[in-house]
């Protein structure tokens, strides 16, 4: 049998010898890929000098010496609690009485900025939110308290307050227009409750909105700036710098299904950043502006309304209503107008009108450039607040809502009942929101739809969103929660 398969192999083996050896004399042994010459292609089109060159000169190190030292660590910690719903309207509570919740005690952490030399610093809304305490730690270790000037859940913005005697190092303002795709930027904070940190990154989009916001408010502005700087849980409220040293943007959230940086960040504009913080320095409350004007998000569009509308063929921003006697309805806007232009700025998508609007307060004019029926026009529009007017909204004003009367929490009453927001029924009235439900005068509003209020301008806002509301609160000296439902509730 052995003699037999002998043959067959050495057979086999001289025939793939023979053909190697034709092979090599037949074919050339150099092969070009990707030309059809034997020379290969010119060096420029590969060369990586200018690459090579352009990136030896880009310097971090001027940018990072300028923020590091202006950007702080923030520590909070929440006290625990118990909330009991004594809303009887509620099916649980009917079947088995009340019910108690215990919320544990927390800690939690993230970044600032210091904005100016006596101690005043920017930071996330959600960093600071319902916290008892808010510590502030500095680059060269120096710690203290911080107090907590003003929030806006709307921009997720907050401001605070520490109390110095010396001049310390703060960061100025960039201007958050001029931020191109492709720049690169710095982000610069406290992740993952390391020392300061300082990554690099690119910017990859602009008026991007993801809807975080709108977790915490009705009232939602979205336009932030993606970068593909690493930014983990801690740089919330941190800087996003230029290479010049410029505060471009505060970092707020990250696109990840893990919770921890996954490829992109978003910050907050410094445009929005600077205004929001000096209303709520200076007012105590944002000066919110409106157009008065309801819009299409195409994202959200049908074919169908694509098709009808011509939206894949307008740029733009589609009005589907101006609202009576608005800045809007005055300027001649009309429903099916395309808003191309906010002075002089491109509108892609409702994020950066909202964005551009968000800039400015009520009385201020601004120049809206449009599109109706294929045509182009300019008008100039008068901002109002959300009232429908110029004037401006103070924290300490109380406000008159579906008949009843609101005020905010004195500086007493915040630490007799040991919270740091709140608003309080001064009378329920014998309107709308005292005639739905039985609450009574002295009632302190924590909350609507799950939403903290801390300001007279958020329970505005939240009131003037469509749908069903539920209010949260306390009587004082009564323990427990109370939650009282509002059925279709409009100012």
């Amino acid at each position: 049998m052995k003699f037999r398969i002998f043959p067959v192999v050495l057979t086999a083996a001289l025939t793939s010898l023979g053909t190697l050896y034709f092979a090599s004399k037949t074919f050339n042994k150099t092969t070009y890929l990707v030309s059809e010459q034997n020379t290969p292609p010119p060096t420029r089109e590969v060369s990586f000098s200018n690459e090579t060159a352009n990136a030896a000169a880009i310097n971090f190190e001027n940018a990072a010496a300028a923020s590091i030292n202006a950007v702080v660590h923030i520590k909070t910690a929440t006290q625990a609690r118990i909330i009991t719903n004594n809303n009887m309207g509620d099916v649980f509570s009917q079947l088995f009485g009340q019910r108690q919740y215990y919320i544990p005690s927390q800690m939690g952490s993230g970044s600032g900025v210091v904005i100016s030399p006596d101690g005043y610093i920017v930071t996330n809304n959600h960093v600071v939110d319902n916290a008892s305490v808010v510590t502030v730690t500095f680059n060269d270790r120096y710690t203290a308290n911080a107090k907590v000037v003003g929030t806006d859940p709307a921009t997720d913005i907050a401001v605070l307050k520490v109390e110095t005697e010396k001049n310390i190092p703060y960061m100025q303002f960039g201007n958050s227009d001029n931020v191109k795709l492709g720049q690169w930027v710095l982000a610069v904070g406290f992740p993952l409750n390391l020392d300061a940190t300082v990554t690099a990154g690119i910017v990859s989009a602009m008026g991007r909105s993801i809807g975080v916001n709108k977790q915490r408010s009705a009232s939602a502005i979205e336009s932030f700036i993606q970068t593909d700087a690493a930014v983990n849980p801690g740089n919330s409220g941190g800087a996003l710098v230029n290479t010049s040293g410029h505060l471009v943007g505060i970092n707020s959230a990250i696109a990840s299904p893990t919770g921890s940086y996954a490829g992109y960040s978003y910050a907050i504009p410094s445009n929005i950043v600077r205004k929001v913080a000096n209303d709520l320095m200076k007012y105590g409350a944002v000066q919110r502006a409106y157009m008065g004007v309801e819009y299409l998000d195409s994202r959200m569009a049908t074919p169908q309304q694509i098709s009808e509308l011509g939206l894949d063929k307008t740029g733009g921003v589609y009005l589907t209503r101006i609202v009576p006697n608005s800045g809007a309805a005055k300027a001649g806007l009309h429903k099916g107008d395309y808003v191309s232009q906010i002075n002089g700025r491109t509108i892609n998508n409702p994020a950066d009108m909202q964005g551009q609007i968000a800039r400015f307060r009520p009385g201020d004019n601004i120049n809206v450039q449009y599109t109706r029926g294929g045509k182009q026009y300019n008008a100039t529009v008068q901002l109002t607040n959300m009232n429908g007017t110029t004037e401006i909204l103070k924290r300490e004003s109380p406000a008159n809502m579906m008949g009843a009367t609101f005020r905010p929490l004195t500086n007493d009453e915040k630490q007799e009942y040991n919270i740091d927001k709140g608003i309080v029924v001064a009378d329920p009235g014998n309107g709308a929101f005292g005639k739905q439900i039985n609450i009574k005068k002295g009632f302190v509003i924590t909350g609507v739809n799950n939403v903290p209020v801390g300001t007279v301008t958020d329970l505005q806002q939240l009131f003037a969103s469509s749908g069903n509301l539920q209010v949260s609160g306390f009587y004082p000296g009564v323990q427990g929660m109370y939650y009282y439902n509002l059925q279709g509730a409009n100012p």
